[in-house]
């Protein structure tokens, strides 16, 4: 048999917010956003700039390091109470 539900249960939505289901606010999304944008312009720098140049072998390595282990990783662990 199957069991008797009530309407109204089915119809109730929850309650809580989607930033508190996922744990990320606004501000972990620009900082992600940030990172990317920041690597993808660290590739372009390394593709664009010369074999042994200080553009390729200097400027382009930070843009990645700051992409892909400062800020992505920040994006993620910060944690920030909207209310």
């Amino acid at each position: 048999m199957v069991p008797n539900i009530k309407k109204e249960g089915l119809k109730e939505k929850p309650k809580t917010k989607v930033s508190q289901l996922w744990g990320l606010s606004k501000l972990n999304y620009l900082i992600f956003v940030f990172g990317l944008i920041l690597i993808f312009f660290g590739y372009i720098i390394m593709a664009t700039g010369e074999v042994n140049s200080f553009q390729s072998l200097t400027l382009a390595p930070i843009f990645l390091f700051l992409g892909y282990i400062v800020l992505i990783p920040l994006s993620l662990i910060i944690n920030v109470q909207e209310n």
